[in-house]
């Protein structure tokens, strides 16, 4: 893509994604934790640059590739689901939490409504 073709948008992603690079250059040199952010924030970078509105526009119509290398230390997919399978029968029907919230709420205007009578207002 050209210079002549960078919309107000790409530019603002073009300096979003200079500032997470000036940011991962600073926290590489200072060590330590900050360091193991700075290719965090490189790759952050990188992406930020493949969401200019111009080039979302142009695969959006078929113009530029849809489906780009993945970098080589980008982690897989998993293979397979994470979770565990569910248990069945586990937990209460929600019909059965319903009527009893029916109930309770029932029997607590009823004693209101009964103590309203004891001690009526004049």
């Amino acid at each position: 893509m050209s210079d002549q073709q960078r919309t107000p948008g790409d530019e603002l992603v073009e300096r979003g994604a200079d500032r997470l690079d000036a940011l991962a250059r600073k926290t590489a040199v200072r060590g330590g934790l900050a360091a193991r952010l700075a290719d965090e924030l490189a790759d952050d970078a990188a992406f930020l640059r493949r969401l200019k509105p111009s080039l979302i526009l142009a695969r959006a119509k078929g113009e530029a590739p849809k489906d780009a290398e993945p970098a080589a230390h980008a982690p897989l997919a998993p293979s397979g689901p994470q979770l565990g399978t569910r248990p069945t029968g586990a937990g209460r029907s929600p019909f059965l939490v319903l009527g009893a919230a029916f109930a309770a709420g029932a029997l607590l205007a009823k004693s209101i409504d009964w103590r309203s009578h004891a001690h009526p207002r004049r």
